[in-house]
């Protein structure tokens, strides 16, 4: 996903099974359009990473969801130097790290244990990815913050992310995380909203003891 700087607002469209950003499913498109087309709908602003120091990505180097560094393949774990506006905060020791925007958090940040962040927040999380020491936790920093992460690799290559966008460095450079000076506009329309959406997605209130067994042995 190409997240750049215009002035376009995005309709997502959930092709998958659980799409926090996408809440317009496929057999809804017509009915969505039709609802754009006599202004139903709102416009709301989500935040964008832009990562510095990495030229692989050319001018594209902006993400929606989240910049993660990980290890190659097999390899063995990396270990990442972070310093949060100039001062040194961790080293992580895992096998990558997610920064992750608002936006993100309900993504792969939130697969590896990261919080849920509203999407008005101005806020960023910090996540690793299967961490080698237990006590390193998902920290949330604001918005306004610059990471730097120098990264030492055993394999002597890495995975550079943005979104599903990967580039393989062979080489260490500092590699510079903040928010971009642009926004993204979404298009949210009537009876969408981000706290139903966590409760559908979530099952936030459901009563799992009055649910039936998914598998009866035989």
């Amino acid at each position: 996903m190409y997240c750049g700087n215009v002035p376009v607002p995005l309709l997502g469209i959930n092709l998958g099974r659980l799409g926090f950003l996408s809440s317009t499913r496929l057999e809804d498109v017509d009915a969505s359009l039709e609802a754009i087309m006599q202004q139903r709908y709102i416009l709301v602003e989500r935040a964008v990473l832009a990562l510095e120091g990495c030229p692989g990505f050319g001018t594209h180097n902006n993400a929606l969801n989240e910049v993660s560094l990980h290890k190659r393949d097999g390899a063995a774990m990396i270990s990442i130097h972070a310093h949060l506006d100039g001062r040194f905060l961790n080293t992580y020791w895992a096998d990558g790290l997610i920064i992750a925007t608002p936006t993100g958090s309900t993504a792969y940040s939130l697969s590896c244990g990261g919080p849920l962040l509203a999407p008005n927040c101005d806020a960023m999380v910090i996540t690793p990815i299967a961490p080698h020491n237990l006590n390193v936790r998902p920290f949330v920093v604001p918005g306004a913050s610059t990471l730097t992460l120098q990264v030492d690799a055993r394999g002597e290559k890495y995975l550079v992310n943005l979104d599903s966008r990967s580039q393989v460095l062979d080489h260490f450079p500092a590699l510079h995380v903040h928010r971009a000076e642009h926004r993204v506009q979404l298009v949210q329309l009537e009876g969408q909203d981000f706290l139903n959406t966590l409760r559908s997605k979530l099952s936030w209130g459901l009563d799992v003891r009055s649910a039936k067994p998914g598998f009866e042995p035989g």
